[in-house]
């Protein structure tokens, strides 16, 4: 049984003399971004303009450039990641799409129905992870 609430986070309840987990959204979308970030090619997440005034004024998030839908135990994620020069786009995009999916849905137990995924710009230098 699963209960939606504010949007913000899931509730799952597998036995209610145990209690309850609760999921927020944004644990939703930091294995997200950590996921993405561990595919060979993917330098860094790109957030968009909320994100980038949060970090100048101290606020870290490493879910930056991640937005996840959860309803219904099922998980829709948009990603926006700059890549690597030299790294073939498609078949990045797609490493990330699947090492996202396994991560959300090992983690969570929640069905990942979409990753969509943006390239926002290509790094012209490499990176050391």
């Amino acid at each position: 049984m699963s209960k939606e609430l504010e949007r913000q986070s899931l509730e799952l309840r597998e036995d209610d003399s145990m209690g309850s987990v609760k999921i927020a959204d944004d644990v939703v979308a930091m294995i997200a971004a950590l996921a993405a970030t561990e595919v060979d090619g993917v330098s860094s997440m790109v957030g968009n303009i909320t994100h980038e005034l949060m970090n100048k004024m101290g606020y870290k998030n490493i879910a930056r450039g991640v937005k996840v839908e959860v309803f219904n135990k099922k998980v829709k994620v948009d990603i926006s990641v700059n890549i690597e020069y030299g790294y073939n786009i498609p078949a990045t995009g797609q490493k990330v799409q699947t090492k996202v999916q396994g991560a959300i849905e090992s983690m969570t137990g929640l069905e990942v129905t979409d990753v969509n995924i943006r390239i926002a710009g290509v790094d012209m230098v490499k990176t050391s992870k």
